[in-house]
């Protein structure tokens, strides 16, 4: 019975350990099937964020293409403007005391057919988007226009057309239910800054021409130009730009002057002078002239 009993309780003992070595495993089973489940969850919403993911970038993709091709629409519509401005800028350089009014009617003609056909390209691409984002693809061809636009003003009155009376001709090709495009400061001024060039080369063929008179105008006018510039010059964010054309435009304004200062001191003689291929003459320096 003792051995009986002792057995009996060792069985009892065995049965209970193996009772509660089963009920240990039993929780480890559920937290194992629990992170399964966990897992699965994870793997189903990492799928989902990364289609989410995809989705977004090729949004991101179709945007930047889009705005590559703009691009390069703008940057064809610039080159085009600037090489007809160019045009326009030669016609009014064939001006002389007997042809002035035929000459700038026509070079007139040829500007609104610019702003017609090429600016109006320009301005459909990028009315209502944000300039700024691609205002280096077109300003060349802005401040060539400018150029001309200026250039033609000036010959015909003696004034300086202004940045809103310019935006002003732009104004109908646009939407109206849509901002339109604006020539911006930054374009303007870079153009005015290229237009003392071209009125250095006009003031020096004037004087070949015998027309004193309208060189000493050019000659007042660049200064002016020069001096407001290089007050505004500085406060302008394409500063670097600017500063290569002021240094440019002073060389113009120097050489206006030169030219006019001589013609005042040995009249007519001086004339010639400027017709002859002669670089050694010291005061006005033919040789840069023509360079």
């Amino acid at each position: 019975m003792l051995l009986g009993s002792s057995s009996s309780a060792t069985y009892f003992n065995f049965f209970m350990a193996s009772n509660k070595s089963h009920r240990v495993r039993y929780p480890a089973e559920t937290s194992w099937q629990t992170a399964l489940k966990k897992a699965r969850t994870m793997s189903t919403s990492a799928a989902a964020d990364d289609t989410h993911m995809k989705d977004a970038f090729s949004k991101y993709t179709d945007y930047l293409n889009a705005l590559n091709e703009k691009r390069e629409r703008v940057v064809k519509a610039s080159r085009d403007i600037t090489m007809n401005s160019k045009k326009v800028i030669f016609q009014v350089h064939r001006m002389s005391k007997n042809n002035r009014e035929e000459v700038l009617e026509k070079a007139e003609k040829d500007l609104d057919a610019v702003t017609a056909q090429y600016v109006s390209r320009l301005v459909k691409e990028l009315q209502g988007t944000d300039f700024w984002k691609l205002r280096r693809a077109y300003s060349p061809g802005i401040q060539e226009y400018v150029e001309a636009a200026t250039l033609c003003h000036f010959c015909k009155t003696g004034t300086l057309i202004n940045l809103d009376e310019l935006n002003a001709k732009l104004t109908p090709l646009s939407d109206p239910s849509i901002e339109p495009l604006k020539i911006n400061i930054l374009d303007y001024l870079l153009g005015l800054a290229d237009l003392t060039g071209e009125l250095m080369r006009m003031a020096i063929g004037r004087i070949s021409d015998g027309d004193v008179e309208f060189a000493h105008k050019i000659c007042d006018f660049v200064r002016e130009i020069h001096r407001e510039l290089t007050l505004v010059s500085p406060l302008m964010e394409a500063s670097s730009d600017m500063k290569t054309k002021m240094d440019t435009m002073l060389q113009s304004v120097m050489k206006i002057e030169n030219a006019c200062f001589s013609v005042h001191v040995r009249g007519s003689e001086f004339v010639p002078l400027l017709e002859s291929d002669d670089s050694s003459y010291p005061l006005l320096g033919i040789s840069d002239i023509d360079s």
